[in-house]
């Protein structure tokens, strides 16, 4: 179980398995706002409970992801240091992140009825 329930912005000690199960769809729901950059993206899984998500399980995912056409890759110049890389939604991740999120909404009902019974 999680070490805290209380606010979603507290860290969770959640097991890595079900962390892995969720992150693929969790940073697809992450870019869906506009493009961003890998740490933005940490920063806002973190921010949501999901806990610490390491950049060397993060940034190996994104390339999956762009890849399969669901993303689009730019590099912008940084404001103070170096450039950063920006990840955006194609209109084919878009898809998938619709039909991921109507499947990970059934697949969780299904297992909350279960578990309550």
């Amino acid at each position: 179980m999680p070490t805290t329930t209380s606010t979603p912005t507290e860290v969770a000690d959640w097991p890595s398995d079900w962390l892995r199960a969720a992150l693929g769809l969790c940073t697809l729901q992450a870019l869906e706002a506009g493009p961003t950059y890998g740490y933005a993206i940490i920063a806002e899984l973190a921010e949501a409970g999901l806990g610490k998500v390491k950049g060397g399980t993060l940034y190996p995912l994104l390339t999956r992801f762009e890849t399969a056409g669901w993303l689009e890759v730019e590099w912008r110049p940084g404001e103070a240091g170096p450039g950063r890389k920006y990840f955006a939604l194609t209109e084919l991740g878009r898809s998938e992140l619709s039909r991921q999120r109507t499947a990970w909404n059934t697949f969780t009902s299904i297992t909350t009825t279960f578990l309550a019974t």
